[in-house]
C-alpha cells in the first residue's frame, strides 16, 4: 500500500518516478493536450485540418507517430495507390519525379511497387489498460479500450449538453469531478466488462485530476521523456471528445481565457488504469507494468521506424500529386492572347473563393462579355457576430481562426412602398412589433416541442393534432421542390422577411469605411465600379442531415453567406460610408449600386436580396443578371448531373433542375452534394489569368494584383487568412478519406445527434465522431475525393512571398513541412518552393 493525501492505492511506488516534479508532469500532460486540434460543433461544423497541432513536425513524422500512438493513417491507403498506379492516374515519369523531389533516387519503379504490393507493418504501442486485459473471457465481451471509451463518451455528453437535455446536471467541479461522481453510481460498466467488483475500488478514486496524472506516472514507472507519448495516445482513444474539448479551449482563448475540460478528460483516462489495476491485483499489474515500459523504453525507436517505412508511401502520395500538378502546369501555361482593355463591364460579381463557385463563374463568363466576376474569401472582410431579431444569441459569420469585432443585428427597414397602410411610422415601434411577434411564434412552436417530449402528451397530441403531420410525412415519401428557405427567418411573419435586414450598427462611420476600403482594395475594385455590383455568398440545401453547415460557407464559420453579403451592400450603398471613403480617396460613382446575393451550391440557383431597394437602373441590371445567371445555373447542373445523380437519364433543363430541387428537399438523401470534395489548388492571381481554364471545381480562386499590393500587406493577410482556411478544408476531406474510421465520421444512416449540436455518436455510443461521413467522400463505389495536399499558385514576387514566410511562423512550418505546396509565378516563370529555396518548375 501506499498514500496519497490520504487515500489508500493498492500497487507499488517506483522509486525512480516518485522524483518526477509535479511540474514535470503538469508539462507533459499539456504537451499531449497541445497535440489535439479544435473540431467546431454542428451548427458551425467548419473543416479543420484534424492534425493542425502537429504542423511544427515534418508530415512523415506525424503520420509516424499517428500510427504508432493511435493506429491512425495518414497517408493515403497503399491499395489505392496501387489502384491509381494501375489504371494510369499515377505515371512513371510522376514517380520519378517524386523520387528526384525527395532524393530517393536510388530506388526504382520495381522497389516502390514491392513495397505497395506489401501491407503497412506499424505496430501500435499498447497502454495499460491493452496489457491488463488479458483474462480468458476478453473475447465475449466488449473490450476494455472499447467499454472504457464508451462510459467516458456518454459521460461528456451528459456533461457538455448544453442544448438538448431538460434537465441539467450539477457541473460545479469540473468534468473530472463530474465523472467521478457519476462512475461510482454506473452499475452496468462492471457488467459490459467483465469486473463485478469493481465498485468496491471505486471508493479508492483520487479526488482530482492532478492526484490522477501523478498515481498514473508513480505507478508506470516510465521515464519523464516518453510521457507525452504516453498521454497522448491515452487521448488519442478518445480522439473525438478530445478535439470538443480543445475546441472549448480554443474559444477561450480568443476571449483571453483558458478551459481546463482537455487536462480534465485525461485525467479521467489515465485513472481509468488505476480502477483495472485495481481490480486485477498486484502480480497481474506488476507484470502489465513490466511490459508496459519495456514497449515504451523504445517508443522513439519504434517511431523512427515507422517513419522509416512510410518513406515509400510519403513518396506515392508525392506521385499522385505530381500528376495533378503536371495538369494544373500545364493549364496556367496557356497564357491567354493579349487583348485590348475592355470597358467597365455592365455588372460585376464577387463570389466566394469556395471550390464550388468556378464551374458557375465559367459558365457566367462563357454566357456574357458583360459580366466579370471575382473571388473573395466568403465572409467578404467582416470581422462580425450576427444576432437575430429578438435573440440575445449571437453566433460567429468569420473564419474559426479569428475572433468577431463587431455585432451585425437585424433591423426591420421597409423599401420604397410601406408594408401595409397599417404599418406603425416609427422605425423602433416596427422594430418592437415584428420581434414581439417573432417572440411570441416561437412559444407557440416551444410549446408543440416540449408537448411531445412527454410519453403521455406524445400520444394525445398525435391523436388530436394527426392530419397536421400529414404534409411532412407525404413530403418525404415524395420529395418537394421548395426553395432554399433561411433559418434565420424562422419565426418571422411572413410579410416582414423580406424587410428584416441584417445592419452592422456596432462600428462607426470610420470603422465602416475602413473596412469597405479593405474589402473593395482585396477584390481590386478600388477604381472601375460596375453599375451593378453583385457580392454572392454562398448556402447549401439539404433535409435531415446533422452536418448540413459543413455545406455551408466554412469563412463564414459554417453559416450561410447571406448576413455579410447583405451587411457589407448595405454599409457600401450607405451614403455617409461613401462621403468617408471620398475623403480616403476612393470615390464610388453614384450610378453604382451593391446587392447580396447566395449561390445555392446544391441546386446552383442565385437568389438576391434586398432588391425593393435598389433604383429603376439598379433593377434593371438586376434583371439582366437574372436571366445570365439562370442560363449559367442550366449549363452547371447538366455538368454536375453524371457525378451527382448517374443513374438520371439525360433530361431536358426544366426535369434536371426539378430533379435537383428534389433532391436538396429529399429527407433520405445521404449525398445532397459533394461540397468541397476533389479540393486540389489554391490560386491567387487576377482572374484574367484563370479565365480562360476549366479548372474542374477543383480550384479556391481568389482575386490578387501584384501591381495592386507594392508594400505586400494584402499578400500577408491572405496568406495567413484564406490560405490557412483553405489548407483546414483541404485536410479535413485528405483526412477523412485516408483514415475514415477514426478522422472520419463513419456512415452517416447511423448517426445519432449529441447534446443538440456537439456532434454525432456514430450508433448509439463510442467516441464522438469527427470529420466527413463516408457518404460525403465516396459514391458507394469509389471515392469522390482524391487525398492532395494543397498545392497554392500565387502570381506574386519571391520577394513578398519570402517575407510572409519568414514573419509567420504558422506558413514556415506548413511549407518546410510538407504540409502544402507552394508556387510562384514571378516575371513569366514558374518556382516552387522547397526546404527554403526556390526551384525552377519543369
Amino acid at each position: 500500500m501506499f498514500f496519497i493525501e490520504d487515500q489508500v492505492f493498492p500497487g507499488r511506488r517506483n522509486p525512480q518516478t516518485h522524483a518526477i516534479r509535479d511540474e514535470a508532469i503538469a508539462q507533459a500532460c499539456q504537451r499531449a493536450c497541445d497535440s489535439i486540434a479544435p473540431t467546431w460543433p454542428l451548427d458551425q461544423s467548419i473543416a479543420v485540418n484534424p492534425h493542425w497541432k502537429r504542423i511544427h513536425l515534418p508530415l512523415r513524422t506525424v503520420a509516424a507517430r499517428m500510427a504508432v500512438l493511435g493506429n491512425m493513417q495518414v497517408f493515403p491507403a497503399r491499395s489505392d495507390m496501387l489502384n491509381a498506379w494501375q489504371r494510369g492516374r499515377i505515371t512513371a515519369q510522376d514517380l520519378t519525379q517524386a523520387m528526384t523531389q525527395l532524393g530517393l533516387t536510388q530506388l526504382t519503379t520495381a522497389d516502390c511497387l514491392a513495397q505497395l504490393s506489401q501491407p503497412l507493418a506499424i505496430n501500435q504501442l499498447p497502454l495499460l489498460i491493452d496489457v491488463l486485459d488479458d483474462d480468458a473471457q476478453r473475447f465475449q465481451r466488449l473490450t476494455w479500450r472499447d467499454a472504457i471509451t464508451h462510459q467516458v463518451s456518454q459521460t461528456c455528453a451528459a456533461y457538455f449538453d448544453r442544448d438538448q437535455s431538460d434537465w441539467q446536471p450539477a457541473r460545479a467541479g469540473g468534468l473530472y469531478q463530474f465523472w467521478r461522481d457519476m462512475i461510482v453510481h454506473d452499475h452496468g460498466i462492471g457488467v459490459l466488462m467483465g469486473l463485478p467488483n469493481i465498485h468496491q475500488f471505486l471508493d479508492y478514486l483520487p479526488m482530482n485530476r492532478q492526484q490522477a496524472e501523478r498515481w498514473v506516472v508513480e505507478a508506470l514507472g516510465l521515464d519523464e521523456s516518453v510521457l507525452a507519448d504516453y498521454f497522448e495516445a491515452v487521448l488519442l482513444t478518445v480522439n473525438g471528445w478530445a478535439s470538443w474539448c480543445a475546441y472549448l479551449d480554443w474559444q477561450a482563448q480568443l476571449q483571453g481565457e483558458s478551459d481546463d475540460s482537455l487536462r480534465d478528460l485525461l485525467a479521467i483516462r489515465l485513472a481509468w488504469g488505476v480502477i483495472l489495476m485495481q481490480c486485477k491485483g498486484l502480480n497481474a499489474t506488476n507484470s502489465a507494468i513490466k511490459v508496459i515500459q519495456h514497449k515504451w523504453q523504445h517508443a522513439a525507436a519504434q517511431i523512427q521506424a515507422a517513419e522509416q517505412a512510410l518513406q515509400v508511401d510519403e513518396l506515392w502520395q508525392l506521385a499522385l500529386e505530381t500528376g495533378y500538378q503536371r495538369q494544373l502546369a500545364q493549364q496556367l501555361s496557356q497564357v491567354p492572347e493579349a487583348v485590348t482593355a475592355a470597358p467597365t463591364p455592365l455588372i460585376q460579381a464577387a463570389f466566394c473563393i469556395d471550390v464550388r463557385s468556378e464551374p458557375l463563374r465559367r459558365a457566367i463568363e462563357s454566357l456574357s462579355p458583360n459580366i466579370q466576376t471575382l473571388g473573395a474569401a466568403g465572409f467578404f472582410g467582416l470581422p462580425i457576430a450576427y444576432q437575430p431579431l429578438a435573440s440575445g444569441y449571437q453566433r460567429p459569420q468569420l473564419p474559426g481562426l479569428l475572433a468577431p469585432s463587431f455585432t451585425v443585428h437585424d433591423q426591420v427597414i421597409a423599401g420604397s412602398e410601406p408594408v401595409s397602410a397599417a404599418a406603425p411610422a416609427d422605425s423602433n415601434a416596427l422594430q418592437l412589433k415584428v420581434g414581439q411577434k417573432r417572440l411570441r411564434n416561437f412559444m407557440v412552436s416551444g410549446q408543440v416541442k416540449r408537448l411531445s417530449k412527454y410519453p403521455g402528451a406524445a400520444f394525445s397530441l398525435v391523436e388530436s393534432a394527426g392530419p397536421l403531420f400529414l404534409k411532412p410525412l407525404l413530403d418525404m415519401i415524395k420529395p418537394q421542390l421548395q426553395a432554399r428557405s433561411s433559418l434565420d427567418q424562422q419565426g418571422l411573419p411572413k410579410k416582414y422577411r423580406s424587410i428584416t435586414r441584417p445592419q452592422l450598427q456596432t462600428a462607426t462611420v470610420a470603422e465602416k469605411a475602413e473596412l469597405a476600403a479593405l474589402v473593395l482594395n482585396s477584390l481590386g475594385l478600388a477604381t472601375g465600379l460596375a453599375p451593378l455590383v453583385l457580392l454572392v455568398g454562398h448556402a447549401s440545401q439539404s433535409k435531415n442531415n446533422a452536418h448540413a453547415s459543413s455545406l455551408d460557407c466554412g469563412a463564414c464559420c459554417g453559416q450561410s453567406g447571406e448576413v455579410n453579403t447583405r451587411a457589407l451592400a448595405a454599409m457600401l450603398n450607405d451614403a455617409e460610408v461613401r462621403a468617408q471613403l471620398a475623403t480616403m480617396g476612393m470615390v464610388i460613382p453614384a450610378e453604382t449600386a451593391f446587392v447580396a446575393a447566395l449561390h445555392n451550391t446544391t441546386t446552383q440557383e442565385i437568389q438576391g436580396f434586398d432588391l425593393d431597394l435598389l433604383s429603376a437602373a439598379g433593377q434593371s441590371c438586376w434583371q439582366q443578371a437574372t436571366a445570365l445567371f439562370a442560363a449559367a445555373g442550366e449549363v452547371v447542373r447538366a455538368q454536375l448531373a453524371s457525378t451527382a445523380m448517374p443513374q438520371t437519364k439525360p433530361v431536358d433543363a426544366v426535369r434536371l433542375f426539378k430533379a435537383f430541387r428534389q433532391r436538396a428537399n429529399d429527407a433520405a438523401q445521404t449525398r445532397p452534394e459533394w461540397g468541397l470534395a476533389n479540393n486540389a489548388s489554391f490560386i491567387l492571381a487576377p482572374r484574367a489569368r484563370t479565365r480562360h481554364l476549366n479548372l474542374a471545381g477543383r480550384a479556391f480562386l481568389h482575386e490578387y494584383d501584384v501591381e495592386a499590393d507594392q508594400d505586400g500587406r494584402l499578400l500577408e493577410q491572405l496568406m495567413t487568412a484564406p490560405m490557412l482556411v483553405t489548407h483546414w478544408i483541404n485536410w479535413q476531406y485528405h483526412a477523412s478519406a485516408c483514415e475514415p474510421a477514426k478522422l472520419g465520421s463513419g456512415n452517416k444512416l447511423l448517426h445519432n445527434v449529441v447534446g443538440g449540436r456537439i456532434g454525432v455518436f456514430e450508433g448509439n455510443g463510442g467516441d464522438l465522431r469527427i470529420g466527413l461521413s463516408k457518404q460525403s467522400l465516396h459514391n458507394g463505389q469509389q471515392w469522390m475525393h482524391e487525398p492532395l495536399r494543397l498545392t497554392v499558385v500565387i502570381l506574386a514576387s519571391q520577394q513578398h512571398i519570402e517575407r510572409v514566410i519568414n514573419q509567420h511562423a504558422t506558413i514556415r512550418h506548413l511549407l518546410d513541412h510538407g504540409w502544402l505546396h507552394l508556387w510562384c509565378e514571378d516575371q513569366g516563370q514558374r518556382w516552387r518552393y522547397q526546404a527554403g529555396q526556390w526551384h525552377l518548375l519543369d
